[in-house]
């Protein structure tokens, strides 16, 4: 599987993964990195955030390889400025949008589209803003422009426990819904995952002779577990990942979670 570094692919979940508690890189995921791409592995990550919530890292890091923005709906290439791949949510999903807040007006909402569209303010969200440090452009659903990569509700876990409650008892059609965070709950287009979105990469970057390594905490991270031909995970990964994780870390994410692959893809190669 790894006779080749230089064909293989390490992509990684930033938040809860490659971040830890703090949000700042560690040296010794940053020296790892550095060391695997310089023996000539591709290394990259796949976030649902969007470009401006992302861009802030790339002082700490490089990335050598195109990646998954969104949690699936976009793919973009560093190198060329530009994306790649896109994926947008039906119409439809303004309707259950508003629907949603109607029914909880004390969420906080975003729909990323090219910005950071702010729907509705709650403590979570302007805290999730403050991680991210983006530029929110404050508006209304009617204002928002076309093209919704995906809507992130933000709230404490029990208020989104009873709003994931809520729509599984709609049976809303043509949208997925992902719970990626504990206070984090999203719509996504539907069969959209980082999961699909790497499953386009194969093609789309040519890399079908490539070992992918992916790695990854979360709900929303599952399918590109599955996808990849090594799927890993942090010790403070929830269960859901963990069962499907070909391999379970004894680090977390505050404890070089990625230096510890890095560690155990160069111990396999030939």
């Amino acid at each position: 599987m790894f006779e080749d570094i230089s064909k293989v692919l390490l992509i990684t979940d930033m938040d809860g993964t490659f971040l830890p508690t703090d949000k700042i890189p560690s040296d010794g995921n940053l020296k790892a990195i550095k060391r695997f791409q310089n023996a000539g592995g591709k290394f990259t990550i796949a976030t649902g955030r969007a470009h401006q919530a992302t861009s802030q890292y790339f002082e700490y890091f490089e990335v050598n390889f195109p990646m998954i923005m969104f949690n699936g709906g976009m793919i973009y290439d560093m190198e060329t400025d530009k994306s790649i791949y896109d994926i947008y949510t039906p119409p439809v999903a303004k309707e259950i949008t508003i629907d949603i807040l109607n029914k909880f007006p004390h969420l906080g909402c975003e729909i990323l589209t090219k910005k950071v569209n702010v729907i509705s303010r709650n403590e979570t969200e302007d805290n999730h803003i403050k991680i991210c440090k983006v530029t929110p452009n404050y508006t209304d659903v009617d204002n928002v422009e076309d093209n919704w990569y995906k809507v992130l509700f933000a709230d404490t876990k029990e208020n989104l426990d009873i709003v994931e409650d809520y729509v599984s008892q709609r049976k809303f059609t043509g949208v997925d819904f992902v719970r990626s965070d504990i206070n984090y709950f999203e719509i996504l287009p539907q069969e959209n995952s980082k999961g699909s979105a790497l499953r386009a990469m194969r093609k789309l970057c040519n890399i079908e002779d490539y070992t992918i390594v992916a790695v990854g905490d979360y709900n929303n991270d599952i399918q590109m577990l599955i996808e990849a031909d090594l799927g890993v995970c942090p010790a403070n990964a929830v269960d859901a990942v963990k069962d499907v994780a070909d391999l379970v870390l004894n680090e977390s994410c505050d404890e070089n979670a990625i230096a510890a692959v890095i560690d155990y893809i160069f111990s396999k190669v030939n």
